[in-house]
Parts: C-alpha cells; structure tokens; sequence
C-alpha cells in the first residue's frame, strides 16, 4: 500500500461520476448499491438501520457462503492509463474485504454486460491486503489504455469507494468530427499546477458538464497581497484555441474581477490568446480568438482571485498535435 497523497494520486480519478464512470454490473449488491463505489464525494457515516441491517454509504455484499469472489464492474468516465487506484473501505470495520485486486479491458463503443463478461481481461493490480475504514492506495503499473476496470473483493464485504487516477487517452478519431474543447479532461486535458485551491480542486475547471452549484468549480483563498491567482493546463494536443469561454456560474460574491489567457508554445514561447478582461460575476463569458498560433498549453490568470466553474478552450489540433493523439492512442 502506497501513500494516497503521491503524485499519482493527484491525477484524475478516471472512475468518478462527476466524469461520467459508472459502475455497470456486480454480482452481488444486497447490504449498500454498487453506484456509491464511484460518487465523486467522499463517503460519509450513515447510522440509519434498514429492513436489510445498517445501511453504508458505499457498495456492500452478503456473506459470502460459498466458494469465489465478489465483483463489480466499472465503465471509466474516459478511457486511459492507469496510474494507481484507491480501494477506500471507509467506515467498514467488521465488515470490509481482507483482500482485493483489479483487472482492465479496452472494449469500445457501447458493449452491453454480456459482452464484458467475454473480453480479454487483463490485471492491473495483483491481490493486495486491505485495512478496514482506510483509503487503501496502490500504484498500478501499466501503460495499457482501458475503458473498464473489474474490482475484485475476496471473499466479500464493502467497499466505500473506487478510485482509479490515471491519463486520459482519447480516441482522436471522434475529436477528426470538429472543433473540440483542448483543455476538456475527457479528451486529454489536464490541469499539472495551480497558485492556490483552497475551497475548490482545479481539476473541476475542465470536467464534464455544466456546474450545478458553486462547490463544482474552482476557487481560491482570498489574496492578501498584490500579486494573482492562476492555473495552468496541459492541452489534450497541440492545437489553435479559436473559442474560450470563462464560465463564472454560481460565482456571485467571490468571481474574479478580471481573467486573461496565455498560451504557452511547443518551445517554451507564450502567446498572448486573451488580454486582461473585465468579468461578471454568475456569467457564461465566450470569447472569439483570432489568429491564433498553436499552443500545447495555456495558463489563466485570475485578477486578483476568486472562483470560476468552468474553462472551455475550442479548437483544432495542428498537424504535429494530430500526428501525437495517434501515436499516444496506437500506443497504449
């Protein structure tokens, strides 16, 4: 078991709800719903008793009475590489697994449960001892990209949740459709620093969605000094932004006062893609970029702090960041 605070760990959790994971199959779910496994919360202690006994907030299997294993099957929000995964038995004392192990597969498009009891199954992380109400972490070592992970539980017990941080390694063919959002983490973005995120991780920045509420974006402390906060993300490729959009929703109190964009060259050269812009707060601001270079990544800048829920970067990748999806997708 490895600490949950290493630098895999701060990769995206492939797995969450909040990226579009879901768990789509286990053979057991009788004490606790195996959706729990990937709410993008943590788990919190539950003290209500059920026509069932007492209720989890995670996935839960009966006693096992017989000879196997209990397992749940984990479709990834975006397929990828995984770094390591957190097999989190929060609030299971007496009831948690004593071990458990993962497996991945690549199966794409949309296969149905039966299909994914046929795949070519592959290990990621070997049996592994587990401790009761623990974040049990492990460093998985694999360059495989995978759509889905099998969480094994031997014999049975709960699991709170399932995290499975790692790189995302899209398909480039559905991004050949059109413009496509550069900094999007399902298509490969990824936030790699931050000045400050203190009520708010940065990762929310380029996630899924639309944000339903303040507490899904990013925000920081409030600045006491004259300098401001910023954020930088890795684009999924190099490519031209020719659409932002700094979306401050739910933003009311706390939004910047003003935001801009740098983009930040193959060679190190930064690219003006936006000056220092006034913003609103709870608004949807769009910007049209033109005559834009290509850029690999792009750091905004927030004037002096404050919040925003999500940054959009529309564009196309150039013919070397076309040339890098496919060699990363063949690759993996």
């Amino acid at each position: 078991m490895t600490d949950a605070r290493a630098p895999w760990a701060q990769l995206p959790d492939l797995a969450s709800r909040a990226l579009g994971g879901a768990v789509v199959a286990a053979n057991d779910e009788f004490f606790a719903a195996r959706e729990n496994l990937v709410l993008p919360w943590p788990a919190v202690a539950r003290t209500e008793f059920g026509h069932k006994g007492k209720e989890y907030d995670g996935w839960e299997t009966r006693r096992r009475r017989s000879a196997g294993h209990d397992w749940a099957v984990v479709r990834l929000g975006a397929p990828g590489i995984v770094a390591g995964v957190v097999v989190d038995t929060a609030f299971f004392t007496g009831n948690y697994p004593p071990r458990a192990s993962v497996e991945g597969v690549a199966v794409d498009g949309h296969p149905s449960v039966a299909e994914l009891e046929q795949a070519d199954w592959q290990p990621l992380l070997p049996s592994v001892d587990l401790a009761g109400d623990t974040a049990n972490a492990f460093v998985v070592d694999s360059d495989r990209r995978v759509t889905h992970v099998r969480l094994a539980i031997h014999p049975d017990g709960g699991v709170a949740r399932l995290r499975v941080h790692g790189t995302v390694v899209p398909d480039p063919r559905y991004l050949d459709a059109g413009p496509f959002d550069l900094a999007a983490l399902e298509n490969g973005g990824l936030v790699t620093a931050v000045s400050n995120e203190f009520y708010g991780t940065p990762h929310q920045l380029v996630g899924r969605g639309l944000a339903r509420s303040m507490g899904e974006g990013w925000e920081t402390a409030r600045r006491r000094d004259d300098g401001n906060d910023w954020v930088h993300v890795q684009l999924a490729c190099e490519g031209t932004v020719t659409l932002a959009e700094l979306d401050t929703s739910y933003f009311l109190g706390n939004a910047p006062g003003a935001a801009s964009l740098t983009g930040i060259a193959a060679d190190g050269t930064e690219v003006e893609l936006l000056a220092r812009t006034p913003l609103q707060p709870d608004t949807r601001h769009r910007f049209l970029l033109e005559d834009a270079a290509g850029v690999v990544a792009v750091r905004l800048d927030v004037f002096p702090d404050g919040g925003m829920a999500r940054l959009r970067l529309w564009g196309r990748p150039t013919e070397a960041g076309r040339a890098e999806l496919d060699r990363r997708f063949t690759a993996s």
